[in-house]
């Protein structure tokens, strides 16, 4: 089978890799679609991905769907074709964060597509992965393989805007309006926010976060978001950049509640420490999500469609041409690659 390989040399590869076979409990799933992430485009770019280096060959990807190809011994509620998203984060469950029901801060977590470890976690740009049976999620009837391919990221912003608390009726700063950034817009309006505003670099992305519910859409480089009128309440900063934090903080109103979603450079960042103190600002941190998965694939289902959001797709042969592709944030948002789609799922976008 064909997998998408970084190596750790910085060469981009599609190799050949043997087939998996499910071992008790697992299953093997035939994947559709794999969409590349920002942790992904790092990874091809700089071989790292926050504080985490690429030292061996690794198979890249974590935002994958696919069908029921095999089950092994002891499976049961799957079956042979069914249509599935993959959680892709593997927890320990014995540890103070698994106990406490936060197993996203799991830290011996084995996410898909990451150098977090030694040996590294090989990940699902590829025509075939075998995962434990428990998380290959079911999607809702007549969902899609195509738009449950958003179902991580999506699950990523769910996270976030949940940990803004309760947003009914709040004005809302989303700083950066990538797919994380517009997803996170789409899951505060349907969490009852009251106007969102909504800052990046570049029009078009801006004109994708109005699509999924921004009212209000800055430029970033030609004014501040904290110059709009209107009190800002709770921001979620979703650039990974020091100046989209930054802007978060001379924005929220005083006693306001910053989330910090999107993944900062490595090492040190400079923030307005002084005007965190002074303004009582709450600063949150959000690492992914785990439970919230289900959710969010409900979501994507009936209420929330993420499809605006899907600019590009490659077979998995151009994923060199496709990551290029996704780099480019002037005319990129989420870029798919196609390993198995389905017939009525193949529309090139």
């Amino acid at each position: 089978m064909l997998a998408c390989v970084k190596r750790a040399s910085g060469e981009l590869v599609v190799e050949q890799r043997p087939q998996p076979e499910a071992a008790t409990g697992e299953v093997v799933i035939d994947i559709a679609y794999g969409g590349i992430c920002g942790s992904d485009l790092h990874y091809f770019h700089d071989g790292a991905a926050g504080e985490f280096t690429i030292t061996e060959p690794l198979v890249l990807g974590h935002e994958v769907v696919g069908r029921i190809a095999a089950l092994g011994d002891g499976v049961t509620g799957l079956a042979l074709g069914q249509s599935v998203a993959v959680h892709p984060a593997e927890v320990c469950g014995e540890c103070a964060a698994c106990q406490e029901g936060q197993p996203h801060l799991c830290r011996a977590s084995r996410y898909l597509g990451s150098a977090a470890h030694t040996p590294h976690i090989q990940g699902g740009f590829t025509e075939q992965l075998v995962v434990a049976a428990e998380r290959a999620f079911p999607l809702p009837a007549g969902m899609t393989l195509r738009r449950a391919a958003l179902a991580e990221p999506f699950s990523v912003a769910y996270h976030a805007v949940r940990r803004a608390g309760d947003l009914a009726g709040k004005t809302l700063l989303v700083t950066g309006a990538g797919p994380i950034g517009s997803l996170a817009v789409a899951a505060a309006k349907q969490a009852g926010a009251g106007t969102i505003i909504t800052s990046d670099l570049t029009d078009h992305a801006l004109g994708l976060a109005e699509q999924m519910g921004a009212d209000v859409l800055v430029r970033a480089d030609q004014t501040e978001p904290h110059e709009h009128p209107g009190q800002i309440d709770v921001a979620i900063e979703a650039s990974g950049t020091a100046a989209g934090l930054n802007s978060c903080i001379r924005a929220v109103r005083p006693g306001g509640r910053i989330v910090q979603v999107g993944i900062l450079p490595p090492g040190t960042t400079a923030i307005l420490g002084n005007a965190l103190v002074n303004k009582e600002i709450q600063l949150h941190g959000s690492w992914r999500f785990h439970t919230e998965f289900a959710d969010a694939i409900a979501l994507l289902a009936s209420d929330i469609d993420p499809e605006p959001l899907i600019s590009h797709e490659f077979d998995l042969v151009d994923a060199e041409l496709a990551f290029r592709t996704a780099s480019d944030r002037s005319s990129a948002s989420k870029v798919l690659l196609r390993m198995n789609p389905e017939p009525a799922d193949s529309s090139d976008v």
